[in-house]
C-alpha cells in the first residue's frame, strides 16, 4: 500500500477534489472550530456524496451533525423532493452550518433533530419506520456504535448503504493494550462487521477509517 506523504494527500486533493465554494466556505469556518477536528474530512465527505448519488438516494440518515459540511454534501446530491435527517445533540453545532445550507438551496431537504441520537434513532423506527433510508451516515458517540448500527440496519432499506467514520480511531483499534471505552467499542464492532453475514463491507483507510456496509436483500 504506498504510503500518504503530505506532498501525496495534496496531490490527491488536487486532482480529486471537487468542491462547490459554498461548501468549501464552509469548510473553512469548521476548520477553525474550537472542535474542528471533529469534522469529516472533504476527500471522504466527496466519497460520501459519491455514493449517495451512485444509489439514488433520496432519504439519507446522518448520525452527528455537527457544523453541517457533510450534511450539505449530501444534501446537494438529493433530488428537490429528497430529504437528509441530521441527528445532533446541540443545537449550537448546526446553527453553525446553516445559513450555508439557505445559500446553497438545500434548506429545505434538511431536517434536524436535537436529542440523544439512540432515541431519535428509535422515533425514526416509528415513523417514517423501518426501510425507510437508503443510506446511513455514523459519526457520532464512538461507544453507542454497535447500538446505532442496528437501528442503522433497521432504517436503511435492503440494497442501502451504511457508512462508519472512525473505525480506525487514530490506529488504535489496532494496538492491543489500548483499553479505552471508544477504541474497545470500535474494535468490537470492527470484529462483527467482519463476521456479519447481514452486510457487505469494505474499510477503506481514508480520514481516520471509513467502513462501508452495504445492506444485503
Amino acid at each position: 500500500m504506498v504510503q500518504l506523504t503530505r506532498s501525496l494527500i495534496q496531490y490527491i486533493s488536487d486532482v480529486s477534489l471537487r468542491e462547490p465554494d459554498v461548501l468549501k466556505r464552509l469548510r473553512e469556518v469548521t476548520e477553525r472550530h474550537p472542535h474542528g477536528s471533529w469534522a469529516t474530512g472533504p476527500e471522504q465527505t466527496q466519497l460520501l456524496a459519491l455514493i449517495a448519488h451512485m444509489i439514488g438516494a433520496r432519504c439519507i440518515l446522518e448520525v452527528g451533525t455537527f457544523t453541517g459540511y457533510t450534511s450539505l454534501a449530501l444534501a446537494l446530491t438529493l433530488p428537490k423532493d429528497g430529504r437528509l435527517i441530521t441527528l445532533d445533540l446541540e443545537e449550537s453545532y448546526p446553527a453553525v452550518g446553516r445559513p450555508f445550507w439557505k445559500e446553497a438551496g438545500v434548506e429545505e431537504r434538511i431536517e434536524v433533530r436535537i436529542g440523544e441520537a439512540l432515541a431519535s434513532m428509535e422515533a425514526l423506527l416509528d415513523t417514517p419506520g423501518p426501510g425507510a433510508f437508503d443510506m446511513v451516515y455514523i459519526d457520532c458517540n464512538k461507544k453507542d456504535y454497535d447500538a446505532y448500527y442496528e437501528h442503522a440496519l433497521s432504517l436503511v432499506r435492503a440494497g442501502g448503504v451504511i457508512c462508519f467514520d472512525n473505525v480506525l480511531w487514530g490506529g488504535s483499534v489496532a494496538d492491543p493494550k489500548d483499553h479505552e471505552k471508544s477504541t474497545m467499542a470500535l474494535r468490537s464492532l470492527n470484529q462483527k462487521l467482519h463476521i456479519d453475514t447481514r452486510v457487505m463491507i469494505s474499510l477503506l483507510p481514508i480520514g481516520d477509517g471509513l467502513t462501508i456496509a452495504w445492506k444485503r436483500p
